[in-house]
């Protein structure tokens, strides 16, 4: 969901607060953030251009962080404005604090200490996407509120337990980064294969939304890519040391495929129909693309869609005993339906 930004100006008409609220992802599921912080507002701060964008972290900038519950911070200071305080840390002694991606915990980062985060890795997915528009030495106000997927009993809560939560969260410094479109190619299908490898380990432990989360931000950067080496693979030498525009669109192809599973398994069907009905398009050959889109199908009810899919599957994968076994059901359900549907017609005619 993209975020959606709103400007209130003070009476002096020298601070703004800046509010912006969107959708982001935690191990447990979907939370809506509302991220408040007041700047000095100039024209420069007010336009998205100029020198003004290098002053906040960007893809792969290391962020020196804090996290408090607003309990814990002092509710008069919690939109202070620091960006003239001298920085107790330098950028160049920054290096990336060990996180355990948890299944309990919301905000992923030590409350109450400094942390440092690799931004754009979604390891802490609410906490980094404050950051995005921050200053060095701000600090903002967050408040969380579970999108209602059933997650207030999956995510620890405060002590109190009280909804929405409250936090604060403060920037003390960063190293440079770079936005995506200024990346090279190279340092695109690096992060790419980043975040492949992050998503299939988030999968296999338990974290299907951070696994998704993964495999969409991999998407992201890989679908400009392939139509950058596309372009340019004959002329531009950087190419050589990327996989082929071939061998790029199989791997966007199994990144669908992933997708889907991760879908299906947070009951979104459609969603997995229409990525998996991507995969199979980019690549007609892979057969586990063809069986997630056979399982949302049926799921939809649409068994017409599902029966050739799970064919198409059995022609790549003769007597696979879960495509035998699910046209069977398909077949089962059919002569339910129809036997339904007889019994409406002769009640209607009778």
């Amino acid at each position: 969901m993209e975020p959606v930004h709103l400007v209130e100006m003070q009476r002096d008409m020298q601070d703004a607060v800046d509010v912006t609220s969107w959708v982001s992802v935690c191990p447990g599921g979907l939370w809506k953030v509302q991220r408040k912080w007041k700047h000095k507002w100039t024209q420069q701060s007010s336009s998205n251009t100029g020198d003004d964008a290098s002053w906040c972290p960007k893809l792969g900038s290391l962020c020196r962080v804090r996290v408090q519950l607003k309990a814990q911070t002092d509710d008069a200071d919690c939109l202070s404005t620091k960006g003239n305080e001298k920085l107790a840390v330098t950028v160049t002694e920054l290096v990336p604090t060990p996180i355990l991606r948890r299944q309990d915990a919301l905000l992923q980062v030590p409350l109450g200490d400094w942390t440092t985060l690799s931004l754009g890795e979604g390891q802490c997915d609410i906490t980094e996407a404050c950051l995005e528009g921050m200053r060095a030495g701000e600090k903002c106000e967050i408040q969380l509120t579970p999108t209602g997927t059933g997650l207030e009993a999956s995510v620890r809560q405060p002590s109190d337990g009280d909804l929405p939560l409250c936090a604060t969260v403060e920037l003390q410094a960063f190293t440079p980064g770079k936005e995506s479109w200024e990346m090279s190619p190279i340092e695109r299908w690096e992060w790419v294969k980043s975040h492949k490898e992050r998503g299939g380990g988030r999968f296999r432990s338990g974290d299907v939304w951070g696994a998704a989360d993964s495999y969409s931000r991999a998407l992201k950067l890989l679908i400009p890519l392939c139509g950058l080496v596309r372009e340019v693979e004959d002329c531009l030498e950087e190419t050589q040391q990327l996989p082929s525009s071939d061998q790029l669109k199989i791997k966007k192809a199994e990144l669908h495929s992933n997708l889907s599973l991760c879908q299906l398994k947070l009951n979104q069907p459609q969603r997995a129909k229409d990525s998996a009905a991507k995969a199979t398009q980019l690549e007609p050959s892979a057969y586990k693309a063809w069986y997630r889109l056979g399982q949302a199908c049926q799921k939809l009810n649409e068994l017409d869609e599902a029966k050739e899919a799970f064919k198409k599957l059995l022609e790549l994968q003769p007597d696979l005993p879960a495509a035998v076994k699910a046209l069977k059901e398909i077949t089962s359900r059919e002569k339910e339906r129809n036997v339904q549907l007889g019994l409406r017609l002769s009640k209607m005619f009778s």
